[in-house]
């Protein structure tokens, strides 16, 4: 081979391309892929893949409602090798979610077996439990069969799936959908199929139909467990316009009497997708730390029906008051999101409305009336074709026999003799002799007139698009009075009004009760009862002492203040009590490894506080800025290397100034001159030429500044020497004034 041509490559094709260009070409391949071929539901059926392709399988298995039970195993099986390529428990789980009453409105598929609970258990392993189909199931599936929607090939090529079903349930609204794509996800609630159909009618009699106009049909949701929904009107308006919003739902309660006056709450209904073990866990843990002060105990005496007994915690407990403490602690209360994210006729995503939703609903409808109405015309004309030719037959019977008994070649001769076409030759020829008598014409003649009636009656329908309008609603009407009455069509979430606000005082209920708080040098942390005097005496283990107190009730949260500038917060009654060492704070809260507390003190609601660090720059923070339950805690406070987190002041109410100390000096300045801050390292409150800084207190001016002197306090009003501006050096202070240069008062 010469020199200057190249060799063909031999391996797969390479090509340069950025990162960055690739890595966005195949996220976006696979975000499609995700939001297309899995997650989110078709308008026109309400089904995702998964589920479509489960129901066409049971199809094909002839697991009508009528037939018998099939194994779980083999239905997965079939999906699985046909048409969904994936894991078998992710199938199984989709049909197990469609044969559970309490989580689909309208169950796709009737369950033999555990199907789960609603409790939360699993059902059992699908070599265990058998399925079929149900009614709304076989609706959906309806003229499948008759060319009603489009077939394409499967992943490997080898069957047929249909790319939506016919869908004469309107299974979107019906059943709902749930799902999380790449970007975007969908969550659409249980409504009832007898409300939808009618507001489908209201539509399809006048398509310039507004929301208001089909809410009169179709007020809410339905939820499969029921509940109550409070939700405003104008709310479940605005959700069902744009698409997007919510709906809150509660439990259904009544009070049930008992002996002596005393009395108990039956909880009968729960919010949809809530656990009720895990409802009835919630609650008990909720009772256990003290949050639920109106209600004594909670018992589950649910059979098939849900019956959750809350006792009160006394008979002068108002059940109404009780109640919204439940509904606003617990998931007795609970909020359903709406967001109608589906995919469109044209397999794009997009939010729609109710009318958007329920109109592609019915144009799919449109669609497939007009292709099964082809689909009959063609079998008709197959089949009058067909019977022509037996007429001819009938009407020239001793020819007929003669030509197929003497020619050679009677299928071009009679096609010759008759006008006849291959079709219908072929029919003459294939002709059973018995055929020949006189009843099976008369039988003939009947066929053909009717058919022919009906082909008149299906080609003025194709050509009248009222009459085709009216035969859906006809569809509808049907649809309406098969699955919107009876057991199954009755509503079962009552239609509430918004809840007005009630003001619930929970702490004037709380048991508190007074306790001190005692923390020691090396960082023991203990509770003891009752708000014990300052000359108190208090015992520690050998070598330690104590490092703050203070006096807190059981239901305060208090705040610890580090050297390290973080914030942690303990519930006073998880402090433990007792007379012994108590617990070491680290166990606690993760203070590091040299760190140590700075301050103690109780959490006030609209307290501020004023932190500083040794290198004299601080700031001050509200008390809700340091409120972290968590082992971690929250950084406030941002201390330099070598440096640390000195003090944390309370600033009084009305406090108009701010004195600060240094080693040597005094400094007094306007409060004003402090930013309130979040966190950051602040400002600089003093200047610092060596040493650190030592204290800081915010004080009211006109009472002038207070230390502690010997045994008593002292108060100094005249303040003119050592009044300055924020980050002056400052004066040496007045006579008195303690040596380690702190106030402690």
């Amino acid at each position: 081979m010469p020199d200057d041509i190249k060799a063909p490559p031999t391996g797969p094709e390479q090509r340069e391309t950025k990162l960055a260009d690739a890595l966005s070409e195949r996220y976006l391949a696979y975000a499609l892929s995700t939001i297309v071929s899995r997650s989110l539901p078709d308008v026109r059926d309400g089904l995702k893949p998964v589920h479509r392709r489960l129901l066409y399988a049971m199809h094909q298995l002839k697991l009508d409602p009528a037939a018998g039970f099939k194994k779980c195993a083999r239905i997965v099986g079939d999906v699985m090798g046909k048409y969904h390529p994936h894991g078998d428990s992710s199938i199984y789980e989709a049909l197990v979610r469609q044969a559970q009453d309490f989580a689909a409105r309208y169950p796709l598929v009737e369950g033999q077996g555990n199907f789960g609970n609603i409790d939360g258990d699993n059902a059992a392993a699908m070599r265990y439990t058998e399925a079929r189909l149900t009614e709304v199931a076989q609706a959906l599936l309806d003229g499948i069969e008759e060319n009603a929607v489009d077939f394409r090939p499967t992943y490997d090529g080898e069957e047929k799936e249909p790319l939506v079903l016919p869908a004469a349930f309107p299974n979107l609204l019906a059943n709902g959908a749930a799902g999380i794509a790449v970007g975007m996800a969908t969550s659409i609630p249980p409504h009832n199929a007898g409300e939808i159909c009618a507001a489908a009618l209201a539509l399809v009699r006048n398509p310039n139909a507004t929301v208001d106009d089909l809410l009169k049909h179709l007020p809410g949701p339905d939820f499969p467990t029921g509940g109550i929904l409070v939700e405003s009107a104008e709310a479940i308006r605005e959700a069902y316009v744009t698409g997007r919003g919510g709906f809150r739902i509660r439990a259904k309660w009544s009070v049930e009497p008992l002996k002596n006056g005393t009395w108990q709450v039956v909880v009968t209904e729960i919010p949809y997708q809530v656990q009720k073990s895990r409802l009835i866990e919630q609650i008990a843990e909720l009772l256990e730390e003290k949050k639920l002060p109106l209600l004594g105990d909670v018992r589950d005496e649910s059979t098939d029906k849900v019956r959750l007994v809350l006792e009160p915690k006394s008979r002068t407990v108002d059940a109404k008051v009780m109640m919204e403490t439940l509904f606003r602690a617990t998931a007795l209360e609970s909020r359903f999101p709406l967001n109608m994210n589906v995919l469109d006729a044209d397999r794009t995503p997009r939010v729609m409305g109710l009318k958007e939703v329920l109109r592609a609903w019915l144009d799919h409808r449109h669609v497939v009336l007009v292709r099964r109405t082809e689909h009959r015309l063609a079998a008709i004309a197959r089949r009058l074709e067909i019977l022509d030719g037996y007429l001819i037959v009938y009407l020239n019977l001793d020819e007929v026999i003669r030509i197929v008994r003497e020619e050679d070649k009677p299928k071009d001769v009679l096609m010759a003799t008759f006008s006849l076409t291959e079709v219908q030759a072929n029919a003459i020829l294939d002709m059973r002799l018995r055929a020949l008598r006189k009843l099976e014409e008369m039988e003939i003649r009947k066929e053909h007139k009717k058919l022919s009636a009906e082909q008149k009656k299906l080609q003025g329908l194709l050509r009248s698009q009222e009459k085709r309008w009216d035969a859906i609603a006809e569809e509808l009407e049907a649809t309406r009075q098969k699955f919107g009455s009876g057991p199954l069509g009755d509503r079962r979430t009552e239609m509430g009004t918004a809840m007005p606000a009630m003001a619930v005082d929970i702490l004037a209920h709380v048991e508190k009760e007074p306790i001190t708080v005692i923390l020691s040098e090396k960082g023991w942390i203990r509770a003891q009862k009752g708000h014990l005097p300052e000359d108190a005496e208090l015992r520690f283990k050998e070598g330690d002492a104590l490092h703050a107190a203070v006096h807190a009730m059981t239901t305060d949260r208090i705040v610890l203040f580090a050297t390290n500038g973080r914030a942690f917060t303990l519930k006073a009654d998880a402090i433990p009590r007792g007379r012994g060492d108590g617990q070491p704070l680290r166990l606690m809260v993760d203070l590091g490894n040299e760190d140590a507390v700075v301050a103690m003190f109780v959490h006030l609601e609209g307290a501020k506080w004023l932190v500083a660090s040794t290198d004299g720059k601080g700031f001050i923070v509200k008390g809700e800025e340091l409120l972290a339950e968590k082992r971690t805690g929250k950084q406030v406070l941002l201390v330099e290397p070598g440096k640390e987190a000195c003090v944390c002041a309370p600033v009084p109410e009305d406090a108009d100034a701010v004195a600060v100390t240094s080693p040597k000096n005094l400094l007094v300045f306007p409060l004003e001159q402090l930013p309130e801050m979040t966190r950051g390292r602040g400002v600089q409150l003093i200047a610092l030429k060596d040493g650190e800084l030592q204290d800081v207190k915010a004080f009211r001016g006109r009472e002038g500044l207070s230390w502690k002197h010997g045994a008593g306090v002292r108060v100094e009003t005249d303040l003119r020497t050592w009044r300055g501006q924020r980050a002056g050096a400052g004066k040496a202070p007045p006579n008195g004034f303690p040596r380690d240069r702190r106030f402690r008062a």
